[in-house]
């Protein structure tokens, strides 16, 4: 699938669009990075033919609306070009206000020879103007020290925390074990969608339910559109529509259409696998076989 076509078609929806209509625009673009539903193309092309998408993107949102471009990193002859470098200035002159680099770590993917392996992309929050929505208590994560007090001034010996959690920060990793109840986490725990994964279908870069979650959660309220113009199997969707959002999606391979219509509908008949927030992530125990070092490695040594 020649990426190119994607663009004109989620450019052609976005013009259907009313001014002022969608509160919350999140996606993940094409990566141009060869993969088998794309044509690659250098990257000044790459840039060229999405760039009339972030206009309509600007006339679309609403005052208090969000963009979140979650995106990585154009690999060509070896060299890499961090894509959200790329277009933030093309962002900031369309007016919009980056409110947060947020980067994703996960600990799986391609393991490179030649330089050391890519284990995060990065989501590009911004903001049409300085009124924004921002539940922040709604995505807030548990403390690691819930029992801070100040040791001075007007509130010394007052907890200093908030009862509902800490701040997720701008850096969402998978490098701990936590429980909704676990008050020892430090971070948000998103891993990327691989083959155990509950969520994975036959998408070769699927979004993982979760990650759109946390931004559909902090930046919309009830009711509010929620649109993806490069919607996938419909993760983002169904981000939003499981918490009482309106969807919008775009998506012109009909593979992928079909098998997010099907997520949607096991959505509503409460069938759906999906990785629950806060949700453990297993960790190999030192006891565990996929921990000990292989037999044919010990021979080697």
């Amino acid at each position: 699938m020649d990426y190119r076509y994607e663009c004109r078609n989620a450019l052609e929806f976005c013009k259907s669009l009313p001014s002022n209509s969608v509160k919350l625009i999140i996606t993940s673009p094409p990566y141009n990075v060869g993969k088998e539903y794309e044509t690659k193309s250098g990257i000044e092309e790459y840039i060229a033919n999405l760039l009339p998408m972030l206009t309509e993107f600007e006339r679309i949102l609403t005052d208090d609306g969000s963009l979140c471009w979650q995106t990585g990193n154009f690999v060509e002859n070896g060299e890499v070009y961090p894509l959200d470098i790329f277009f933030y200035p093309y962002f900031k002159n369309l007016g919009l206000h980056l409110r947060n680099r947020i980067i994703w770590h996960f600990g799986h993917g391609l393991h490179c020879s030649k330089r050391f392996s890519g284990r995060y992309e990065t989501i590009l929050w911004f903001t049409k103007s300085d009124e924004y929505t921002f539940n922040l208590d709604d995505v807030r994560i548990p403390s690691k020290y819930p029992g801070k007090r100040y040791f001075k001034g007007e509130k010394k010996g007052q907890i200093s925390g908030n009862p509902k959690g800490k701040n997720p920060e701008d850096v969402w990793e998978i490098t701990l074990e936590r429980l909704i109840d676990d008050w020892d986490a430090q971070v948000w725990e998103i891993p990327n969608v691989k083959n155990n994964h509950p969520e994975k279908v036959g998408h070769p870069c699927q979004f993982p339910v979760e990650l759109a979650e946390r931004c559909v959660l902090a930046l919309t309220n009830e009711n509010d559109i929620v649109y993806d113009p490069f919607s996938g199997v419909a993760s983002s969707l169904i981000a939003a529509l499981k918490n009482n959002r309106r969807a919008y999606g775009t998506e012109l391979e009909q593979a992928y259409v079909d098998i997010g219509m099907g997520r949607i509908e096991k959505l509503f008949q409460g069938t759906l696998q999906t990785r629950p927030i806060y949700q453990k992530i297993w960790v190999p125990k030192p006891t565990d076989k996929v921990a000990q070092m292989p037999e044919e490695w010990r021979k080697i040594e």
